[in-house]
């Protein structure tokens, strides 16, 4: 059974940074790209950053481009996202989730590329 746990979420002030993390368990991690997403209440899901299976390539949002820098650990099992420079249009709800497909040649940015949704963890971001 797949099953993606996120964690590091939390009140901080503007330029503020967090980490994220993201467990994951009952697939073989090594072989599917992870990516990250964000819904704020009344708003569709939005992606945030993606990684290729092996780790290799990335692919961000223009929003966060430059400031949430995506990283995966094989061997751990978790895909992180490191938040920095935080800004209050941040404040959002953050869940991972994995590619559909193994081993897919190109780093996936589609919702409809990912499935198996983490909780999410909540970032709330105050000026």
């Amino acid at each position: 059974q797949v099953r993606l746990e996120e964690s590091g979420g939390g009140l901080v002030q503007a330029g503020a940074s967090l980490r994220l993390s993201c467990a994951a368990s009952g697939f073989p991690f090594s072989e599917f790209a992870m990516g990250w997403f964000r819904q704020a209440p009344g708003k569709e899901r939005e992606f945030i950053a993606a990684i290729k299976w092996g780790g290799d390539a990335t692919r961000y949002a223009d929003s966060v481009q430059g400031r949430f820098p995506i990283s995966k650990d094989n061997a751990e099992n978790t895909v992180y996202l490191q938040m920095n420079d935080l800004k209050p249009e941040d404040t959002s709800v953050y869940s991972c989730a994995k590619d559909r497909q193994r081993r897919t040649s190109y780093v996936p940015t589609s919702i409809g590329d990912f499935t198996s949704w983490g909780q999410g963890t909540q970032i709330t971001v105050t000026p």
